[in-house]
C-alpha cells in the first residue's frame, strides 16, 4: 500500500463508499411486503403476489393468511402488516376511523358462498343438513370470521338454524372448516368458493352455490397500513390490484369483481 499514489488511494475509497451504498440500499429493497390477507383469498394472493414479483423483480411480497376479524385486532394492537385485505370490508373501514389505515378504503372483489362436501349430495342445498346423514357441519367461527357469520345467516334465512346448530364445527377461519370436510371430521362445510376452486379442492367433491339473498353481501376491501409509510412496493401493489391482470386471477377463484372497480 506504500507505493500506492494518493490517486489510486482516493479511487479505491470512492469505490468502497459507492459499494457500501449500494449494499445499503439492497438491503433495504428486500424488505418484503407483509401483506395479511383473508382465509378465502390465500390461494389468489399467491398467484397475484407471483405475478406482482414477475413485473417488480427487486421486490418480495410475504403473503400471511388468517380470520379477517384476528387480523384486524391484531393490526388495531400494533401487528406491523402493510396491507390488509379483509373478507369483509367493514374492518379495514374500522382500521380507517381509527387512524391505522392510510388512503382511501377499496373494495377489491366479492366473495361466494357455497355448500360443499366431499362424499355426500349437497344439489339440494342447505335443507340437506337437516338429515340424518350430515351429522357434522363445519363453518368458520361467526364471531371474528365473514364467512361464518354469513354462513350462520344463510341458516337463519333458510329456517335451518335451529336444526343445525347441534351439528356445527367451527373453525378459526373459512379455510380451517374447509379443511374440516376435506378430511372428514365434518361431513360437509359452508365455505368460499374461492376455496373450492382452489389447488387442492379442484375437482374434488361437489358443492351448491348459496344463493346471495340469504345473506349480507360477502363484499370485500383491502387498505394500505401506517406501517407501510417507508415501504415504496405499498403504493405498487395497490395499484395493481385494481389491474385486469389481477381481476382475471381473481374471477378464476370464483370471485365477483365490483362494476364500480377501476
Amino acid at each position: 500500500m506504500s507505493g500506492m499514489s494518493k490517486d489510486m488511494m482516493k479511487t479505491l475509497q470512492q469505490f468502497f463508499v459507492a459499494a457500501l451504498l449500494l449494499s445499503c440500499g439492497a438491503v433495504a429493497s428486500a424488505a418484503p411486503l407483509t401483506v395479511a390477507v383473508a382465509a378465502d383469498l390465500k390461494f389468489a394472493m399467491l398467484d397475484i403476489a407471483t405475478a406482482f414479483q414477475q413485473i417488480n423483480p427487486a421486490s418480495k411480497v410475504e403473503v400471511i393468511s388468517g380470520s379477517s376479524g384476528k387480523f384486524y385486532q391484531q393490526i388495531a394492537n400494533g401487528a406491523p402488516f402493510d396491507i390488509y385485505f379483509s373478507a369483509d370490508i367493514e374492518y379495514p373501514r374500522k382500521l380507517k376511523e381509527q387512524g391505522f389505515a392510510v388512503g382511501e378504503v377499496k373494495t377489491y372483489a366479492y366473495g361466494q358462498l357455497v355448500l360443499w362436501s366431499a362424499t355426500l349430495p349437497v344439489e339440494g342445498g342447505l335443507a340437506v343438513l337437516a338429515g340424518d346423514r350430515y351429522r357434522k357441519v363445519a363453518i368458520a367461527n361467526p364471531e371474528h370470521a365473514p364467512y361464518g357469520k354469513r354462513a350462520k345467516d344463510s341458516l337463519t334465512y333458510y329456517g335451518l338454524l335451529d336444526k343445525v346448530a347441534p351439528k356445527l364445527v367451527l373453525g378459526e377461519n373459512v379455510s380451517q372448516a374447509a379443511q374440516f370436510a376435506v378430511s372428514g371430521a365434518a361431513d360437509a362445510a359452508i365455505i368460499a368458493l374461492s376455496l373450492v376452486l382452489a389447488p387442492g379442492m379442484k375437482g374434488q367433491g361437489s358443492y351448491f352455490l348459496i344463493d346471495e339473498r340469504s345473506h349480507m353481501p360477502l363484499e370485500q376491501g383491502y387498505a394500505v397500513l401506517k406501517h407501510a409509510a417507508n415501504n415504496p412496493d405499498a403504493a405498487k401493489f395497490s395499484h395493481f390490484i385494481t389491474t385486469g391482470e389481477v381481476k382475471a386471477i381473481l374471477k378464476k377463484y370464483g370471485f365477483r369483481i365490483p362494476n364500480a372497480a377501476p
